[in-house]
């Protein structure tokens, strides 16, 4: 997604450049009776679509099911494309306005070795990306946090482009001491995974939703767990399946779906379209990007029913000797940028250019 980010920006800065400093965008609706998420989201973005949009941000609210809204419930609303405008507690439009600021990064040195050091790579976007502002979402969240938890050793960020490397060596032998952003399996039911038995993990960063996307012309749906089943799904190899197996589903463990697995994400939607598959099941953020770069939003349609809910997290290795403290640190952070105000701010600046690329 990161080349979508310069395109996203310049948009955004045109439309705003046409709006008032007095105006605001974003803010609070309350439910009011016979009131879906799509009907909010047609009202408020002209869009009946970004009904994922209004869900993703008031998830702790209204919980995994987006049609257990309930009358007076008061949902928070991203500044989308200049809109929703004029509702109670919206942000003003020079506010909204996506950072611009380019990411600094230190080279290594020998100096930081008694800071606490971070471990991120490229080419995660939106959550971490060089090219991103400040380094994406997650990269900022996380610094925001450790700043405000202001550790007294003082902590570093450093980038290695090499995913595989993370896990091991470097975070199982503590050559450096945090990692993010990862997603958490299902521990409770799958203890023997590998990151369950070898980290510790942080309160969420962040919450996404993993949407089912299917061929418009079909008459698929997916409204209980049931409805999956004899199904034929893509995932893209190398991507996580927890998700599949998790809450008593066993999708994958006791062979109820049949999941392709190719080498990129094109691939699945493009074995969608031509009725190789029956739905593509990705976090939304990666299927909506895909959706874009092959220009195929006309095509595709995107279940109102979500498959699952997964967090981005920070993890400690369980080896490393100060593993509760660090954890202990990022979260004390997390929860201080919460209480005042700055996780909030820090998030929708980056989904109002994030869903701008959309």
């Amino acid at each position: 997604m990161k080349k979508t980010f310069a395109v996203a920006a310049l948009c955004l800065s045109g439309l705003f450049a046409t709006m008032t400093t007095a105006e605001t965008c974003g803010g609070i609706h309350v439910v009011k009776s016979g009131e879906s998420l799509s009907i909010i989201a047609d009202k408020h973005y002209k869009n009946a679509g970004k009904w994922s949009a209004i869900h993703s941000a008031n998830l702790n609210l209204i919980g995994p099911k987006p049609n257990l809204l309930q009358v007076g419930m008061k949902l928070s609303l991203s500044c989308i494309n200049g809109r929703p405008t004029g509702l109670a507690g919206g942000t003003e439009v020079t506010d909204v306005l996506p950072t611009s600021a380019k990411l600094k990064i230190t080279p290594g040195h020998a100096a930081v070795r008694s800071r606490i050091n971070l471990l991120t790579g490229d080419d995660y976007a939106p959550f971490a990306a060089k090219d991103a502002p400040n380094g994406g979402l997650i990269t900022e969240l996380v610094t925001a946090a450790m700043t405000a938890a202001s550790p007294k050793e003082g902590f570093a960020v450093h980038w290695v482009d090499d995913w595989a490397s993370h896990f091991d060596p470097l975070l199982s032998n503590a050559l450096l001491d945090i990692g993010f952003p990862w997603y958490q399996p299902d521990c409770t039911n799958s203890p023997d995974e590998y990151r369950c038995q070898n980290f510790h993990f942080s309160d969420a960063m962040f919450e996404e939703l993993v949407l089912v996307f299917t061929e418009k012309s079909r008459s698929f749906v997916y409204n209980t767990d049931a409805d999956m089943e004899g199904k034929t799904l893509c995932r893209p190899d190398g991507y996580f399946t927890f998700d599949l197996n998790q809450d008593g589903r066993n999708w994958l463990k006791e062979n109820k779906i049949t999941l392709k697995q190719p080498k990129a994400t094109k691939a699945c939607f493009e074995m969608l379209l031509e009725g190789e598959v029956d739905a593509v099941v990705l976090v939304e953020f990666q299927g909506r990007e895909m959706m874009g770069d092959m220009q195929i939003q006309d095509r595709i349609r995107v279940l109102p029913q979500p498959l699952a809910i997964v967090g981005e997290y920070v993890v400690v290795h369980k080896s490393h000797p100060q593993a509760e403290y660090m954890m202990g640190i990022v979260n004390d952070g997390l929860r201080k940028i919460r209480a005042s105000g700055d996780y909030q701010t820090i998030v929708e600046k980056h989904l109002t250019q994030i869903w701008a690329a959309f």
